[in-house]
């Protein structure tokens, strides 16, 4: 019988040959798949309850098929197990945790199990196929591909990819951009995912990425790393700005991607379907960077605070309706080029911005720390804005002003400081008979007084907080407080705790 298992079988070899030269995945993903489609039909035959195990000679063909019993100690099965004492009139030498193997004859193909053989085969072919793709395509992640309209579902596009087929959603396409059945399509590869109906690969003409994989394209000096694209912010099909700098000071990077008579941006454009692109020149000096992201507005005034990552722009009357663009088009992309949220104020609101501030600075002041008004707006015009600034400041720093003494300092200070002590403790005895959650004394941007009128308003925890539109947050803490900037920042500050919860769940 050994010799009867063992027989040679080259048609074995050579359907796995052709099986894995048509579908071109690895061979031995082909003898895997007759592996297991024999074993299949071997435990229909022999019984499922059986260890069935198959092998197939990589070099002859030859088919084992074996039974597998396990020696064990104590049987739980009697299909796959045997005691030792049982196993040891087989094979004296055998051992616990071996196996005695039984081979058994050929099986003779009837049409069902050659019909379960083909079923078994055909899946794992595909399987491997389909694994291949995977591979294939996952590592053109952040490339762009072409590929041909296939058909249409519910407004999103199935792109025939040759080989497989991939999908551009209807929000990864281009507003007002139509597609019919046999269009050559042009797409990033934003995702691919594999699924049990095979790899599903993620198309986007939308991403910021596309345009710049574009401009790569179109670019030399880009490609060649000349060239460097700092940053990329789009409204698909409406308008794009997209910073450039030169490694070489010798080159005009945003002329290099304009092109001889705009030839170069002009191939860009029609490839978004007449998007307007402004290209901007990248400066490490964040003023200088903010100004040429905002163009073509012209700005008079960049004010920078690095801690809330709050950026004001002042401009002339004329200049703000262009600095903000059409719709907030302008400065919404020149916002997300710098990674900064900006605020655009003409001169005049900029004067009854600070006149607001000050007034309230002032009136702090002169309450806190019982002093007048010439004391309260020497304080402000030394850029002091808080009496927790005055509190911790150095002492030298206070008495150098023009008009202060040593005395005088010592006294603001002392005053500053049993203010700010008092405050605390009443701030925290305050909260604790509001029952405000120390959650929302977290959140950058409240202050103990803003953190008490949102207290008196019912506004008690983060989720409360959440739960404010901006306008609502404003109303609360009163008008020339924040900017409808910073409380939504503040907001979305609030709601990071949903987006985590999300995230475990």
């Amino acid at each position: 019988m050994e010799n009867i298992v063992n027989m040679p079988r080259p048609e074995i070899l050579m359907v796995a040959d052709a099986v894995a030269r048509e579908k071109n995945i690895d061979r031995e993903d082909v003898f895997d798949a007759m592996e297991q489609a024999i074993q299949k039909a071997g435990r229909s035959k022999y019984g499922f309850e059986h260890d069935i195990r198959v092998s197939i000679n990589r070099k002859t063909g030859a088919i084992t098929l074996a039974r597998y019993r396990a020696v064990v100690d104590v049987i739980e099965n009697e299909t796959t197990e045997l005691t030792l004492k049982e196993a040891q009139r087989i094979n004296p030498d055998i051992k616990v945790g071996e196996f005695i193997i039984d081979q058994l004859p050929p099986i003779d193909f009837g049409r069902i199990a050659a019909q379960t053989a083909k079923q078994v085969i055909t899946q794992k072919v595909r399987d491997a196929e389909r694994n291949k793709q995977y591979e294939e395509y996952k590592e053109k992640v952040g490339t762009i591909i072409n590929g041909t309209v296939k058909r249409i579902e519910f407004g999103n596009v199935i792109i025939d990819m040759g080989k497989t087929e991939a999908i551009l959603r209807r929000d990864e396409i281009i507003p007002r951009e139509n597609f019919k059945n046999g269009d050559r399509v042009r797409a990033y590869v934003l995702d691919v995912r594999r699924e049990t109906r095979g790899p599903q690969i993620f198309l986007s003409r939308t991403c910021p990425e596309f345009m710049a994989k574009l401009f790569t394209s179109e670019v030399p000096e880009i490609y060649d790393g000349i060239v460097e694209i700092m940053g990329v912010s789009r409204d698909p099909g409406s308008k794009a700005k997209i910073a450039v700098r030169a490694r070489d000071t010798s080159i005009d990077p945003v002329g290099a991607c304009v092109g001889l008579r705009g030839i170069r941006v002009q191939a860009v454009v029609t490839e978004l379907q007449g998007e307007k692109i402004d290209i901007v020149p990248y400066s490490s000096d964040r003023a200088q960077y903010i100004v040429s992201a905002l163009a073509p507005a012209e700005v008079s005034k960049v004010v920078i605070d690095e801690e809330s990552n709050r950026i004001e722009v002042v401009v002339t009357e004329e200049q703000y309706s262009l600095a903000i663009g059409r719709r907030g088009q302008n400065v919404k992309l020149a916002s997300q080029l710098v990674n900064a949220d900006i605020d655009i104020l003409t001169e005049e609101q900029e004067r009854e911005r600070r006149a607001t501030e000050n007034k309230i600075r002032s009136e702090r002041f002169v309450s806190a720390l019982d002093v007048d008004e010439m004391i309260a707006h020497v304080l402000i015009s030394e850029g002091f804005s808080t009496v927790d600034e005055i509190a911790l400041v150095q002492l030298d720093e206070l008495s150098s002003i023009d008009g202060f003494d040593e005395d005088l300092a010592q006294e603001l200070q002392n005053r500053a400081k049993a203010f700010v002590e008092q405050r605390n403790k009443e701030f925290v005895e305050k909260t604790k008979s509001l029952g405000v959650d120390d959650s929302l004394k977290t959140i950058a941007g409240l202050d103990q007084d803003m953190i008490l009128s949102l207290a008196e308003h019912d506004v008690k925890n983060l989720d409360d907080l959440a739960d404010l539109a901006s306008d609502e947050l404003i109303e609360i803490l009163g008008e020339g407080i924040i900017t409808e900037a910073e409380a939504n920042r503040i907001i979305m500050a609030a709601r990071e705790h949903w987006f985590k919860d999300e995230e475990n769940n």
